[in-house]
């Protein structure tokens, strides 16, 4: 009954209260889900070239940009054209930040993501409010992809919303909205799991919602110790690479198939798996994907890999006109046989991030500390952490001219109430992080970890 109320009555009056037009987008995205590829790409380029035509109009670096090279939206005639844009990188958007905003917003009223993703490099994206509305329905669609309906109960292996903050008012949300129970990942230990997976008996989740790793050492934990009442219709793994060997482990102990999530903060759902499961849908209501093509990276894999460029289709107040994200993908070229007409990739090359395991004991996911320490310390361009030894962190920076006294006291506080006051580290500051031989950046490494989560799976 609740579910039904959360559906039809609570979440559609709070969103009309609100001015939101979440659930009127959830509908016309329901209903296009299916179009054909060509209609799929009429209504992209119909989207393209309005953005293309705001940022030229309305965003300084963009009309700077253009100008510069001698380009003009109305010399983009198809899809070929847009690779006359030169591509838009991180530190474009870190040293252009305030350029980057269209003149027909007030930055003040706008709403703010900020991000490190798993790079490292700290960004801050300001979003109009119905892009936001748009993507949200977005996201929704997808996620019913996995099995759960919209209002149903969600139980979460992340990290804790604000809202749980609020007193009363974010306990009333959660109950009444959200419906969801959490486990935190900035502090994973047998006990908590233990707790988690009691509560999930007494309320048992539609779905099971996570860090790739994080589900992975729940199942682990859950076979281990032979609990077998965790049965949700559908789950979903994001923020991190889905290991084949992960998601059998999630699918066997929990009985059901792993959704792969693909996202980033700068322009939220990037692509996600249908009920198929055979690779994964561009958000193509939301994003125009190009894939810059590695020829010797698609020769080894049999399909066209190279960097991921986006161009977000909705937010008005920033434009992001071929971005770069940081992630590589491969391709797929043959159709779902879901009868979607959305582009496809087979999976997503990148994004790790090693657990840190506390003096004490407790397991800190890599992927949940970005936003701490790469938002947190002022004038940090890029940061690394590495754990040498269960109790020494070393934290490798590429700073600017802000860093200061005052961001190494900030580091140290982090560490301290991050890891505990048994957790000693130390600063290295470089010129450039290096990346893996696989040519890979990863935001966190840990020496000592991996025995620990071994026994754990064990």
């Amino acid at each position: 009954m609740l579910t039904l109320l959360n559906r039809h009555v609570f979440s559609p009056l709070i969103a009309r209260k609100n001015g939101s037009r979440v659930f009127e987008f959830l509908r016309i995205l329901e209903a296009s889900q299916f179009d054909s590829p060509e209609v799929v790409r009429h209504r992209q380029w119909r989207k393209l070239k309005q953005i293309i035509r705001h940022a030229y109009d309305t965003v300084p670096f963009y009309r700077n940009r253009f100008d510069a090279m001698d380009l003009h939206p109305d010399d983009l005639r198809d899809f070929s054209d847009l690779d006359a844009i030169p591509i838009l990188t991180k530190s474009d958007i870190r040293n252009y930040n305030s350029e980057l905003i269209s003149t027909h917003y007030n930055r003040d009223t706008l709403r703010v993501k900020t991000t490190s993703g798993s790079t490292g490099v700290p960004l801050a994206i300001r979003i109009d409010e119905p892009s936001m509305q748009w993507k949200s329905a977005c996201t929704i669609r997808s996620d019913q992809w996995s099995g759960w309906r919209f209002g149903e109960r969600v139980a979460k292996v992340w990290g804790n919303p604000e809202y749980l903050h609020e007193g009363w008012k974010g306990k009333i949300r959660n109950r009444l909205i959200e419906r969801a129970i959490y486990l935190d990942t900035l502090g994973i230990t047998d006990e908590r799991m233990h707790r988690f997976c009691q509560d999930l008996k007494k309320w048992p989740p539609s779905l099971l919602f996570g860090h790739a790793h994080s589900l992975y050492l729940l199942a682990c934990y859950a076979h281990k110790h032979k609990i077998d009442w965790i049965r949700p219709k559908g789950m979903i793994s994001t923020a991190m690479l889905l290991h084949d060997y992960q998601r059998a482990t999630i699918e066997k102990v929990f009985g059901t198939k792993v959704t792969n999530r693909y996202g980033c903060e700068e322009t939220s759902l990037i692509a996600s798996e249908c009920p198929e499961h055979d690779g994964l849908h561009f958000n193509m209501d939301s994003i125009y994907p190009q894939i810059a093509v590695d020829p010797a990276a698609s020769a080894t894999n049999g399909a066209p890999t190279g960097k991921l460029l986006l161009t977000d289709l909705t937010n008005q107040a920033m434009p992001l006109i071929r971005y770069q994200v940081g992630d590589v993908v491969v391709a797929k070229e043959s159709p779902c046989g879901c009868g979607r007409g959305l582009q496809m990739i087979q999976r997503i090359e990148g994004r790790e991030a090693d657990y840190v395991l506390t003096p004490t004991g407790k397991l800190i996911s890599g992927i949940s500390l970005t936003e701490n320490f790469a938002m947190l310390i002022r004038g940090a361009a890029q940061v690394q952490l590495v754990q040498e030894s269960l109790t020494l962190l070393r934290v490798r920076l590429v700073t600017s001219d802000e860093f200061n006294d005052q961001s190494v006291r900030d580091i140290h506080e982090l560490v301290r109430t991050t890891f505990g006051p048994a957790m000693r580290h130390e600063i290295e500051r470089l010129d450039a992080i290096p990346q893996e031989p696989s040519g890979k950046y990863r935001f966190c490494i840990s020496k000592v970890a991996t025995d620990h989560l071994r026994a754990m799976s064990a």
